[in-house]
């Protein structure tokens, strides 16, 4: 059965439509379209016309064309809809009073990977935590968790390591939508509760993944490009905080890993290979390759590496491979893998792969060359399952 996002239920429902008053905002990205490929922010023109005032962009911007991190988007009048375009990843990843001067209802409509060190969920509890003390409502337009609503991995982020990509206590792999986001939010962490409201998909099932929905994918980040990336990001993510290439600069980003000093055929048949067997994690075959970064990382320089290829969904845990990955080519590679210094997400003194993984723990791990059971302790998901199960709204 297809499913209906948030905005799609808002277009479509004249009664929920009359219940805003005054001036709309939007929040949105290049991914925020409707079952018909038409744009969140066109729809509002339609739907509100002149108390359609203002737009937000995430990082990557509202147009979603700005590559990699720390790379900061500018406020403007966009073109078309002759509204102001605050960007929330510029001097400020939180929105001001005066972005925020003359809003009644501020709308949320961004599509997320359903992974901890994915932005926008960051740039949505800002929002919340700002508005609080204003008479702002915010709707959130809710949209699907892309690799399913049940599925939880990885380790609780340690508060010493929070970051933007890591502000709240929540697993890598951490199983809501959204809007759910916004829920355990108010509900946990939020010192004050904010004027929310949501909008919630119709016909979205938690086992679902992107491709069960029915809905068109578009990029929601300029690397992000397939849903297959959706499903590796949680493994490939973690090299950001390494000087081996993610993938960045060609066009299988966030699916494959690899380094100039790598012979990737030699090291799987001679090492790799037997380790994965042993290790038994499944759904998933890693592909030697050769691949040419056009920018960032290595740019120009022929790296070898590997591709994850998601053979089986169900038993496929990303986090997993991503360690076990990064333990193997750390030493296959010994002195040539060097972990990336600060600054790394306006964090300018603590290890980039620490944020990354919210915890130091994990690279200690990487370094003596732990054993793949010691990421079974790593994992103490009991609380957050329980607190997850209070905030489920599917």
């Amino acid at each position: 059965m297809k499913v209906y996002t948030g905005l799609d239920v808002l277009i479509n429902d004249r009664e929920i439509q009359k219940t805003f008053h005054g001036n709309i905002a939007l929040l949105c990205h290049n991914a925020s379209v409707d079952t018909t490929f038409t744009h969140a922010a066109v729809r509002f023109k339609e739907l509100f016309g002149a108390r359609f005032v203002k737009l937000f962009g995430p990082q990557h911007g509202f147009a979603t064309d700005v590559q990699d991190n720390m790379i900061e988007t500018n406020h403007y009048i966009h073109p078309y809809f002759n509204i102001p375009v605050y960007s929330l990843y510029s001097e400020t990843r939180i929105p001001t009073y005066e972005m925020l001067e003359g809003i009644n209802h501020l709308f949320v409509d961004l599509q997320d990977l359903g992974c901890r060190m994915y932005t926008y969920i960051y740039t949505l509890t800002l929002l919340l935590e700002k508005c609080n003390d204003k008479d702002i409502e915010v709707i959130v337009l809710d949209r699907p968790n892309p690799i399913n609503g049940i599925d939880i991995e990885g380790n609780i982020l340690e508060m010493q390591f929070d970051s933007f990509i890591g502000r709240h206590p929540i697993p890598v792999r951490h199983g809501m939508t959204i809007a759910e986001v916004a829920l355990m939010h108010q509900k946990f962490w939020a010192k004050e509760r904010t004027k929310l409201k949501i909008i919630k998909m119709q016909n979205w099932e938690r086992n679902m993944y992107f491709e069960d929905t029915k809905l068109p994918w578009l990029l929601p980040s300029p690397n992000i490009a397939r849903t297959e990336s959706c499903l590796t990001f949680p493994a490939t993510v973690l090299f950001e905080g390494t000087l081996l290439s993610e993938g960045r600069g060609t066009t299988q980003s966030l699916e494959i890993v690899g380094h100039p000093r790598t012979e990737p055929f030699s090291f799987y048949e001679n090492h790799l290979e037997d380790v994965v067997k042993k290790s038994k994690l499944k759904g998933f075959k890693l592909r030697p390759i050769t691949f040419l970064p056009t920018f960032q990382k290595h740019a120009n320089k022929v790296c070898g590496g590997f591709q994850i290829h998601v053979t089986d969904t169900s038993t496929f845990k990303p986090w997993r491979v991503g360690q076990l990955l990064m333990r193997e080519l750390y030493t296959h590679l010994g002195e040539d893998f060097e972990w990336k210094n600060p600054p790394y997400e306006y964090n300018y003194t603590q290890k980039p792969i620490d944020i990354i993984n919210g915890t130091d723990k994990l690279r200690h791990w990487v370094v003596n060359n732990g054993p793949l059971e010691m990421l079974d302790a790593f994992e103490n998901l009991k609380d957050y399952k329980l607190q997850l199960n209070e905030i489920k709204i599917y």
